[in-house]
């Protein structure tokens, strides 16, 4: 199928793709070349990725997105053992640095080269957030009820887990993480949206997401976390050097920039870091 000139046309004035290699990936759908790509992303961007593929089928009809939705530090290891990946949006700096053998060695400490140079930038921004069932039931309304007797039980992600390191930074800061684990008080998801799913079953009093993954769970929000809790939630996006289709991979990653996909991005609560040129 090949892309329609006004479509072209189109796509070049919301995308403004200002690399030349980009330029070329979208001339290479209209030359009707089927690409397909893969897509590792944080389990909290499968409703706004998801939505925004079907928007990028009308810029690239030619590109098939094939998503993978995980925590970033079970991706990360995907990658790091050879899994095919065309980009990477992680919901955290930690694990894309451990990747990037331009990071600190601190933090790459195995010295991984997986970052396509010069093709990774920070996409979105985040919030962590305390959510509670449907009626409340415990009547928890902030942060500092978690260390009250109000709260039996909270969910959080596992420590791999950024959502799960930003509670745990949130819990230390308060002074009561220990307090918590040693009175059987923290189950833990795999994931931000295993940790959502046991909210809104009510299988817990509360529990510790992201602001995106509580709007698109219709859950209620009591408390956000401001920077004395936790620190800002940025979500590096970049090209794997692994990736066989970079230029298209550099065009998907532009078209995330534009209007468009903003307009996504910010309906269930991302802030842009990086917009369109």
């Amino acid at each position: 199928m090949k892309m329609k000139k006004n479509q072209m046309k189109r796509y070049l004035t919301i995308g403004a793709i200002s690399s030349a290699a980009a330029l070329a990936a979208i001339q290479s759908c209209a030359a009707g070349e089927e690409t397909e790509l893969v897509v590792f992303a944080a389990a909290s961007m499968t409703e706004t990725l998801t939505e925004i593929a079907d928007l990028y089928k009308e810029a690239a009809p030619d590109v098939t997105l094939i998503y993978t939705f995980d925590s970033s530090g079970t991706l990360k290891t995907q990658i790091q053992e050879g899994a095919d990946c065309d980009l990477f949006i992680s919901a955290a700096q930690k694990q894309m640095n451990q990747l990037d053998i331009t990071a600190d060695a601190e933090v790459n400490t195995e010295g991984l080269d997986f970052v396509l140079e010069d093709s990774r930038f920070d996409l979105v921004e985040n919030k962590v957030v305390l959510a509670v069932p449907e009626g409340n039931p415990a009547e928890i309304e902030s942060f500092e009820d978690l260390g009250t007797d109000k709260l039996s039980l909270i969910c959080l992600g596992n420590e791999d887990v950024p959502v799960g390191a930003y509670s745990e930074e949130i819990l230390t800061n308060l002074g009561i993480l220990d307090e918590l684990a040693e009175s059987s008080k923290i189950t833990y998801g795999s994931n931000v949206k295993e940790v959502t799913t046991q909210i809104s079953e009510a299988s817990v009093d509360c529990g510790i997401i992201y602001a995106t993954d509580a709007f698109s769970a219709g859950l209620t929000v009591v408390d956000e976390a401001g920077a004395d809790l936790c620190g800002q939630v940025v979500y590096p996006a970049a090209v794997m050097k692994s990736s066989e289709h970079p230029d298209e991979a550099k065009a998907f990653l532009e078209f995330l920039t534009t209007d468009e996909a903003a307009a996504v991005f910010e309906n269930v609560g991302f802030t842009m870091v990086k917009a369109g040129e």
